[in-house]
């Protein structure tokens, strides 16, 4: 059997397990890893500003395509400590990534050696696994199991912390004989299957309700197949948002406190049945569970067990893959319909359909006020960007925005932070997409505080020749907390706003915006370009697009807010606050209405 250093084999692991591209920051605890990529130059790498970048570069390089699992890499202590926020980010939103980091010689580990931290511990309740290896000869076996567990059932994160000593330590392994494990999925039986599709032909009014695990098993097709072949109208959750285009007749819209369409929580209040697959029934999804119940009844599918009753009670639940289940779906639907047996639900389908493109369930986008409001730039870029586009987006105003604005028509298209919501998290986001797909136009989304949390992470960008628009909404505010301190009566702690010493007062309004990110942009080997109104935004794309194509770096356009806006919400879905007028007229709302 061959010899090597445990380092040597955990590399070799991951190259049969099909990792190419990790993204990380050296350090002197995790060197002898390093040494080992470098000799085999099998895993391509990005050098991070930030660990934590690091981490959600890894997090967007796995939510670009289906089987990817991006990789992290970090030395001891800080360097794990740093990676938490992704690790949550990861297991919050079901994403697979493994993280890699070095620590003390194993006889330190006990005495506070430098850097040296328990971040197994802390790592814990944010993983599916998180250990210390201990004994050499371990290592290639717990990469095996880390894989393993990643794919199997509810997809997640998991942290493997290296002792210098244990990764330079000569074991015996033989890769020449390596097989992944094979990963467990839950599937639904076709019992199951039946006493559903039971459930729902006594219904008269049913929707889907698509998650993100639709997006994650891969599942669209069968969605939408199991959509057409029954007739209902589906309701993607933010985290499905692309399971089912949204210019198909069945997409009925997004239903929720903040990321919804007027006429998706209209459809839903209208419905009688619910059938859930993939989702978690996210409180911005289902505001209080009285409301969000009333009157109708639930079927829930979901991978995780835990994740069914977690909520609320459904009438019905089944553990099973989305995948595996809609395949099910399918086959029995499509034998009752040749059967005679599956209810016409074509009224019901018009009825949605008809709220959707009506203008009297649209929110007014065609503002002209100037500095611009957000619902004008998001119309804009409807208008410009097209249906092949790829969003990155986190939290905050400009991401909720987006979601009541922009359009998705495919699956992985909308690549989102869902539940952690951490500022800072999509440029390096988007940057891992860019790494895993060269060729797809990317667009991220993020307002002033969001960009600026990791704004050094645009160098890594420059660096590496990692392109993508960067759509900056700038309203020097902390947006979101500003508008929930509403509640409060307070507008505190939350103003980004300063005279900036460096620009002139001829610059105008924008001197009192604080930050210059056209400068800060172009100091980390970036270019950048400020749009003030509205019909400077499609011209500034356009040369973001020239500059992309010649100097294949990120590109900022940064478009100057009013200071103050507030965007539709609510505490639920049968009373959210329209804190802008709705549209009268398709003049007031000219890319909301696809008719299909």
């Amino acid at each position: 059997m061959a010899k090597m250093k445990a380092a040597m084999a955990a590399v070799l692991v991951m190259e049969k397990e099909g990792v190419t591209q990790a993204f990380g920051v050296p350090g002197a605890a995790i060197n002898p890893l390093y040494a080992q990529m470098r000799e085999r130059q099998s895993i391509a790498h990005v050098l991070a500003r930030h660990v934590e970048g690091a981490s959600h570069m890894a997090e967007g390089y796995t939510r670009a395509a289906p089987g990817n699992i991006g990789v992290c890499i970090g030395t001891s202590g800080p360097g794990g400590t740093d990676m938490i926020t992704g690790l949550y980010s990861a297991q919050a939103d079901s994403i697979p990534i493994l993280c890699i980091t070095g620590q003390a010689p194993r006889a330190k580990l006990h005495k506070e050696d430098f850097q040296a931290v328990d971040i197994a511990s802390i790592a814990k309740p944010l993983t599916k696994m998180a250990v210390t290896v201990l004994e050499p000869a371990l290592v290639p076996r717990v990469f095996q199991q880390a894989f393993h567990l990643m794919r199997s059932g509810r997809p997640g994160p998991v942290l493997i912390d290296l002792p210098i000593d244990v990764q330079m330590a000569e074991i015996e392994f033989d890769i020449d004989t390596y097989e992944p494990l094979p990963a467990y999925k839950p599937q639904a039986t076709r019992k199951q299957i039946e006493k559903a599709l039971e459930m729902l032909n006594e219904s008269e009014r049913p929707l889907i309700v698509s998650g993100g695990g639709v997006i994650n098993s891969d599942a669209s097709d069968q969605l939408v197949k199991f959509a057409e072949i029954t007739g209902i109208p589906v309701i993607p959750t933010l985290m499905g948002w692309g399971s089912i285009p949204d210019s198909h007749p069945l997409m009925a819209g997004m239903v929720g406190l903040q990321t919804s369409h007027r006429y998706g929580n209209a459809t839903m209040l209208a419905s009688d049945f619910v059938l859930g697959i993939g989702n978690r029934w996210a409180n911005r999804h289902t505001g209080s569970t009285e409301v969000y119940c009333k009157g109708r009844k639930f079927i829930h599918v979901d991978i995780e067990p835990t994740q069914i009753g977690r909520i609320f009670t459904p009438d019905f639940g089944i553990v099973s893959d989305a995948k595996a289940a809609l395949d099910l779906f399918i086959e029995v639907a499509t034998e009752m319909k040749k059967a005679g047996k599956l209810k016409d639900r074509s009224e019901w389908a018009a009825e949605c359909l008809g709220r959707k493109n009506s203008i009297d369930y649209q929110r007014k986008t065609n503002f002209n006020e100037s500095p611009m409001k957000p619902q004008r730039v998001y119309q804009e870029m409807v208008q410009t960007f097209g249906e092949d586009v790829t969003y990155v987006s986190t939290i905050g105003l400009s991401q909720i925005a987006g979601a009541q604005f922009l359009k998705v028509f495919k699956p992985r298209h909308w690549i989102n932070c869902g539940q952690a919501g951490p500022l800072g998290w999509t440029v390096p986001a988007a940057l891992g997409v860019r790494a895993a797909d060269p060729t797809r136009k990317i667009v991220a989304l993020s307002g002033d505080y969001d960009f600026q949390f990791m704004i050094e992470e645009l160098a890594v960008g420059a660096q590496f020749k990692l392109p993508f628009i960067q759509i900056l909404v700038n309203n020097s505010y902390l947006g979101l907390i500003r508008q929930a301190q509403r509640g409060f009566d307070m507008d505190y702690c939350v103003q980004l706003a300063f005279d900036n010493v460096n620009i002139p007062e001829s610059a105008g309004i924008v001197k009192g915006y604080g930050v210059d990110h056209v400068k800060v942009v172009e100091g980390l080997g970036c270019k950048a370009i400020r749009v003030e109104r509205e019909d400077q935004l499609a011209p500034a794309i356009a040369q973001a697009e020239a500059w992309i194509a010649e100097f294949r770096v990120p590109v900022v356009v940064e478009v100057i807010l009013e200071r103050v806006t507030n965007i539709a919400m609510g505490t639920e879905i049968d009373s959210v606050n329209e804190f802008e007028p709705v549209a009268k007229s398709i003049e007031d709302a000219p890319v909301a209405v696809l008719q299909s």
